[in-house]
Parts: structure tokens; C-alpha cells; sequence
């Protein structure tokens, strides 16, 4: 088959977003090609040499481009590589989009999104429960008794985490039941580069997660389908699922209006008001939540600096890198609790050097919870199990 038979978007492959997981079968190694989505159920195993070949799969180079960039004799290899690619659904173009829109019909027959990063907990709602009060118990009394509107939450995986999570929610243990949650969250896998809202529920470990009908149907009326039409980037992301369980544990099934909100210093790609910015969405948002009524408690799930090898740094981090991380978050910290405004526009006169992902949910929920003050509980730096990473993270309250 030659190029000018192929479909046209092979012609000039785009790879979707993926993950490379090393593999090994008969002491070779191999990668798998991680969809986030999840589009096509299965994944893709590719050997490492073609890995580096994807690299090149932007939209922007030809096949032909491409061979002679690679020295391959041969352009077969590349179209059976584009044409397996476009199988499992992971170059952009028809099959994509129709894997997309199956995965959104069944989403909505579900009524749900799956329990994906929960399942971490297990599957035994007794032994959770007995696992997040002790964590709760095992966190220090932060002493705090005014009312509170809002909590910063670290996104970590639970292992690392749990002590800035049981720190955070502690707090509001033994407060009222709020009338909903509003968790905003960071797009770390998806596309989407506005505001996205999710219209359906979410299962966990402890059960549904109800969505709060009367704002969302607020946001749809004002709105369109702007802030639902990436609704798919929600599948994976684990700054949303990771509060849910918490929530559940401590509310109940008080509904949720689950967000992940861009940083506002980045801008949309296109101006073309297919979606909605950061201010926008928290504009959007705002409203709605006045016109419904009630009490919101608003969950910022953010983590902070990342650095080291895994977050493309050259060196491992050290004690020194360790000390000039602590005091980047601290001062970026101390410009939070002064003022979203003055963060945010701190944050854009050092862009961001740190690489902090959750600018926009510690903007929106400062923005919309309207503190009077802001509190900070604990501070802690994580490293992963290579030792080659390292994610700072916070706990923090927003007094009402």
C-alpha cells in the first residue's frame, strides 16, 4: 500500500497523548502505549526503537518525511506502525472520534464515571471507612473553630498523602453537613485546555457520587455545552476521584459539582468561545451557585512544585534543591493567603518555575469561597519510589 491509499490522517500522523509503561516478556523489554482514556480497552505494545519513532508522529511530517528523517528503506513499516496506531485509537482523526464518542455513550448509560483511582482503597467500604478514620484520628487537632469555607487538598496517591489529607479534612469532621462540595481539580492527562464540568456521577469504592443536578443545570443554561463537551478528560483524572472517597466517608451522599479549572495564566489555545477560561468558568460557576441556594464547601485538590529527574530536571534532588523548593512554595504560599489576584499574577512574573499545576483550582476556590482568611496546617515534600521525583504539597484552610 502506498501513502496516497491511505486514509488521509495517516498520511500525516498526530499521536495522541500517551504514557509509555515498561514491559517485559521473555527478558525483553517492550512499552506499553498507556491511553489514558482508555478508548479502545486494550493497549499497545510497541519495542523501545519505535517508541522514538512516535516522537515524530505530530501532524507536521509526512510519511515519506519521516522515513527519510529515520533512513528507513522501506516506508511499509511505518504505514502497518500508523495503520495499528489508528486501530487501538491513538492518532487523532476518524477512528478516534468515533472511540470517543462511544466512550461518552456509554459513560452516560452508565450514569457514572468508574471507580479508577479509588480502587487503590479496595473494595471492602468497612475496612475503608476504618482506614480513612484512622488516618483522621492519627492527624494533629489543628484547633480551629470558625466556620469554614473551603479546603486546599493534596492530590498525592494515598500512600504519600494521607497525612495532608487526614490534616485538611480533619477540619471539617465535625462540622455541619454542607448542602454540596465543589471539587476543583487539574487536567494532568486530558485535552480539554478550558474549564471542564462533569455532568454525570462518579462510583467509588464507598458508592455513587451523586452530581448536583440544580447547578449543573445552571451552568448548561448559561453556558451551552462549553463546559461538558471535554467531559471525557474527567475519565482519568485523579485529582478529582482521590477527594471522593473523603467526601463520602465524612458527608455522606451530599451531591458534588466536580471541576477542573486551567491555569489562568496559560489562556485557551483558541479564542474562538468553543470553551470557557478560568474566569470565566468561576464567573459562570458563582452565579449559579447563588441562584441554587445553600451551603458550599469548596475543595481545592492541588499539589504543588514538582521537581527532579521525572519532572525533566538533570539531577536527583538534593538537599539543597529540597531547601529552594520549601522556600519557592512558602513565599508562593504567603502570596496565596494575601489574595488570589496577587498569587496568580506573582505566579505569571516567575512563570511558574516550579511547575505548579493546580494554579487554577487554588484561584477558583480562593475566588469563590471568598475567605476571610486563609490558614496553613502543613507542609510536606514527597518522593516517589525511584527517588527521582519529588511533589511538594500543602494543607490548608479557607475560614469563612
Amino acid at each position: 500500500m502506498s501513502s496516497s491509499t491511505l486514509p488521509e490522517h495517516l498520511t500525516r500522523p498526530a499521536l495522541r497523548r500517551v504514557h509509555p509503561v515498561p514491559l517485559q516478556k521473555d527478558n525483553q523489554l517492550f512499552l506499553g502505549l498507556q491511553d489514558p482514556l482508555m478508548l479502545s480497552g486494550q493497549m499497545m505494545v510497541v519495542p523501545p526503537p519505535a517508541f522514538q519513532v512516535l516522537q515524530l508522529f505530530n501532524g507536521e511530517r509526512s510519511l515519506e518525511e519521516i522515513c527519510k528523517t529515520i533512513g528507513a528503506p522501506d516506508q511499509q513499516p511505518l504505514q502497518d506502525l500508523v495503520s495499528k496506531l489508528d486501530e487501538f485509537g491513538l492518532l487523532w482523526g476518524p477512528t478516534c472520534e468515533a472511540l470517543e464518542e462511544k466512550k461518552r455513550g456509554e459513560l452516560s448509560a452508565a450514569g457514572a464515571f468508574p471507580a479508577n483511582a479509588t480502587r487503590i482503597l479496595g473494595e471492602d467500604p468497612v475496612a475503608i471507612r476504618s482506614q480513612l478514620e484512622k488516618w483522621l484520628d492519627e492527624a494533629e487537632d489543628s484547633e480551629i473553630e470558625e466556620p469554614i469555607a473551603g479546603l486546599v487538598v493534596s492530590h498525592l496517591e494515598y500512600a504519600r498523602g494521607h497525612p495532608l489529607y487526614a490534616a485538611s479534612y480533619r477540619t471539617v469532621a465535625k462540622g455541619p453537613k454542607p448542602d454540596r462540595v465543589v471539587i476543583l481539580g487539574s487536567n494532568h492527562f486530558g485535552i480539554g485546555d478550558g474549564a471542564i464540568v462533569s455532568d454525570i456521577g462518579f462510583d467509588s469504592p464507598l458508592g455513587r457520587v451523586p452530581m448536583d443536578k440544580g447547578v449543573i443545570a445552571r451552568l448548561r443554561a448559561s453556558t451551552g455545552e462549553k463546559l461538558f463537551k471535554d467531559l471525557l478528560d474527567l475519565f482519568p483524572e485523579y485529582s478529582i476521584q482521590f477527594q471522593l472517597p473523603w467526601i463520602q466517608h465524612l458527608f455522606g451522599d451530599v451531591p458534588v459539582v466536580a471541576a477542573i479549572v486551567p491555569d489562568p495564566n496559560a489562556g485557551l489555545f483558541a479564542d474562538d468561545g468553543a470553551r470557557l477560561s478560568a474566569g470565566e468558568f468561576i464567573s459562570e460557576l458563582a452565579q449559579a451557585l447563588a441562584a441554587e441556594g445553600g451551603r458550599t464547601l469548596f475543595i481545592a485538590s492541588a499539589d504543588l512544585s514538582r521537581a527532579g529527574q521525572a519532572f525533566g530536571e538533570p539531577t536527583a534532588v538534593d538537599a539543597k534543591r529540597r531547601k529552594d523548593v520549601e522556600m519557592f512554595d512558602r513565599q508562593m504560599l504567603s502570596e496565596y493567603i494575601a489574595g488570589a489576584d496577587r498569587f496568580v499574577a506573582k505566579m505569571r512574573d516567575q512563570k511558574n518555575p516550579m511547575r505548579w499545576t493546580s494554579v487554577g483550582a487554588l484561584t477558583a476556590a480562593s475566588k469563590l469561597a471568598k475567605p476571610k482568611s486563609v490558614e496553613l496546617i502543613d507542609y510536606r515534600q514527597a518522593v516517589d519510589d525511584q527517588g527521582v521525583g519529588r511533589i511538594s504539597s500543602a494543607a490548608m484552610v479557607l475560614l469563612a
